[in-house]
């Protein structure tokens, strides 16, 4: 009796070590594959204006449709030129 506790001990004991092994190996390889990926760089033109820039701005006002009624709102749009 002794001795097929010790057996089933043994093999509970193996599989909670050889489980997350091999769980790592394969996350391993995840990860080797994810990196063989190609990555795509995207970077703005221009991120900051140059030093003769100035700033346009054109405002207007626009009709906006909310479940209390029409109202009229200020919209504006600016531009680095």
């Amino acid at each position: 009796m002794r001795r097929l506790l010790a057996i089933a001990l043994a093999g509970a004991f193996a599989a909670l070590v050889v489980a997350p092994a091999a769980a790592q190996t394969q996350r391993g390889t995840d990860v080797a594959q994810a990196s063989s990926r190609q990555r795509i760089i995207v970077t703005p033109g221009r991120t900051t204006p140059g030093p003769n820039s100035t700033r346009q701005c054109q405002a207007r006002l626009v009709e906006q449709h909310r479940p209390s009624g029409t109202v009229i709102v200020p919209v504006m749009h600016c531009w680095w030129q």
